[in-house]
């Protein structure tokens, strides 16, 4: 096998272009929305200082590349019609798409420790969370991220692919690909739900663990301080819940594919990406003035 049809993107004409249209709009939206997270983050001297907004500012970068891996393609395939992709592009987009995900995964755990010491050790806060920890934590998400992806990609590039070269899916992920595959795969799904949906459960628990302990910490705040630990709290419970859930339903079970795979894959890669800026800007106070004052000074300077 040589080249991949994508069955997903082999539909009616007018469907096609109407999910094209909807697919691009989407990526704007994704592209607007995390460009000014993190151009208002690094205008901002006070917000680039934050430990909280330093690593929200590489969830937007890490969000921004994770869609463009699949969804300008899959607009693409649409409106052209060629629902085809090299085996070689298609491994690629499998490492890539695994490689920034997984950042996603560790770049949240990393955002619930923050708001831990942030809420249950505030004196020693500017002490924990230093420059130096936040770097070391984003260093750690990517590296980490990176290692997980190699073996995802290495174990998928030793399988032969003999046929037939067709998968229902929008684009290349581990148990559609593996339909391609003429041996047993028995192993290579007990590998992958062990990595892969390992590192998901696993790092959705400590999530878990992570906000009850600090919703329980919350007893012990002042009114206001509650309610503005509670705004941050909630927001970052809402992209946890959108993002997490999507991974535990496609790489914690058996890979049978089912038709609510597609849909589960379009709301990880699509929609996730784009409401996470809507999220994390319209709960938070402290970053809707910060890109008033940004938007007005741009308006004053174009006078």
């Amino acid at each position: 096998v040589h080249e991949i049809v994508l069955l997903g993107l082999s539909q009616p004409r007018v469907l096609s272009l109407a999910l094209a249209i909807l697919l691009l709009l989407s990526y704007t939206t994704v592209l607007l929305g995390n460009l000014s997270i993190i151009l208002t983050i690094r205008a901002e001297p006070r917000l680039a200082a934050s430990p909280m907004y330093y690593l929200l500012g590489n969830l937007s970068l890490v969000d921004l590349c994770y869609t463009s891996v699949t969804t300008p393609q899959m607009a693409l395939g649409l409106l052209s019609g060629h629902a085809t992709i090299s085996l070689g592009e298609c491994l690629a987009q499998l490492f890539f798409l695994h490689f920034l995900g997984c950042t996603e995964i560790f770049l949240l755990t990393a955002m619930a420790y923050d708001r831990y010491v942030a809420i249950c050790q505030p004196l020693h806060y500017t002490a924990i969370m230093s420059c130096r920890t936040c770097a070391r934590l984003v260093a750690g998400s990517w590296m980490g991220a990176l290692a997980h992806s190699l073996v995802q990609t290495l174990l998928a590039t030793t399988l032969p692919y003999c046929g037939p070269n067709r998968i229902d899916h929008y684009f290349c992920d581990v148990a559609p690909l593996l339909g391609v595959v003429c041996t047993d795969t028995s192993l290579v799904e007990i590998l992958v739900v062990s990595n892969t949906g390992a590192i998901s459960l696993g790092c959705f628990l400590v999530l878990l663990v992570s906000y009850g302990v600090i919703l329980a910490a919350l007893r012990r705040c002042s009114a206001e301080g509650r309610r503005k630990a509670l705004s941050t709290c909630t927001a970052h419970l809402m992209v946890v819940a959108i993002f997490f859930g999507p991974c535990i339903f496609i790489y914690t079970r058996p890979f049978s594919t089912i038709p609510a795979d597609k849909v589960v894959s379009l709301l990880a890669t699509v929609v996730t990406p784009m409401l996470n800026p809507l999220i994390y800007t319209l709960r938070n106070t402290e970053m809707k003035g910060a890109m008033r004052q940004l938007w007005g000074r741009w308006v004053r300077a174009e006078k």
